[in-house]
């Protein structure tokens, strides 16, 4: 007979704080969609330029959400070499083990696009955002993977989560061959982004009240570049996109495999909560 971890962290303040959380991320979706993008459209520039703006806004607004998220204890979050991040034609691969990896990434990036779940084009609380920043939804079409290479080639920062969903619990990340197919049409450089949390939670299917009984702790480690150029330089396209997707797969579960030792290690304070000088605590605008 199994039995449940106990409570910690102030458990009850926690699943408060998570329902707040929660209703701020889905109002302020609704009042980019209705009031800010609206306003930002009459400001003089073309589809590029109001694109631009609207993505520094939304990564302003995700850095202000995930402030609150660490002020209110609900995570802690150690986000190693986010400076690395957001160079031209640069596409950051990342696994998706919870609801906020692409908060994250997006809260470090200024002005990246991104590949989000085709249904969340038409949910009220994340249309307005997906389309004024004008991402990608991924619905595997021959034109998805086309736009997506020639956003790479215009020198845009591309978000991919190439699981196409959230990893399921006790699993490990498997890896459709899509991502690094549009790699060798178009970047220039494929960078790796490693997510580990404990404990899990937020993952696809769990309803948000359903918080662990500890806070979660984020582990957000960037990896070494990875060059497309070389693996075309070694092998045809197709061999290329096949060898290169099973040298990242291995790449991330090496990664996940370590980081999983330090997860059961004390915790430990949070350098974001604990920096007053960290880019998630700046409070100016975009």
């Amino acid at each position: 007979m199994t039995t449940s971890a106990p409570r910690q962290d102030w458990w009850l303040w926690r699943l408060v704080a998570t329902g707040m959380a929660f209703t701020l991320f889905g109002v302020g979706g609704v009042l980019l969609r209705v009031l800010v993008f609206p306003a930002q459209r009459l400001l003089p520039g073309g589809l590029r330029e109001r694109q631009r703006r609207a993505r520094r806004t939304l990564s302003w607004t995700f850095r202000i959400f995930i402030r609150f998220m660490v002020r209110t204890g609900i995570l802690t979050i150690d986000f190693r070499g986010a400076e690395r991040l957001g160079q031209p034609g640069q596409m950051i691969l990342a696994n998706h083990p919870s609801l906020l990896d692409v908060v994250f990434l997006v809260g470090h990036v200024d002005n990246a696009n991104c590949i989000v779940k085709h249904g969340l084009a038409s949910n009220p609380f994340t249309r307005g955002p997906i389309a004024g920043c004008g991402y990608i939804t991924n619905d595997e079409s021959f034109d998805m993977f086309d736009r997506a290479a020639e956003v790479l080639r215009n020198g845009e920062t591309l978000i991919v989560f190439p699981e196409g969903t959230r990893t399921p619990r006790d699993s490990s990340p498997r890896f459709h061959r899509g991502a690094c197919a549009i790699a060798l049409r178009g970047a220039r450089v494929v960078t790796p982004v490693v997510i580990s949390m404990n404990p899990r939670s937020l993952t696809k299917g769990e309803p948000w009240y359903r918080i662990p009984p500890s806070r979660m702790r984020y582990v957000i480690h960037v990896g070494e570049d990875v060059d497309p150029a070389a693996w075309l330089a070694a092998h045809p396209l197709p061999i290329a996109g096949r060898r290169m997707n099973d040298y990242l797969h291995a790449y991330f579960e090496a990664e996940l495999a370590r980081a999983a030792p330090a997860r059961a290690a004390p915790n430990q304070p949070s350098p974001i909560a604990a920096n007053p000088e960290s880019k998630l605590d700046e409070s100016t605008g975009t």
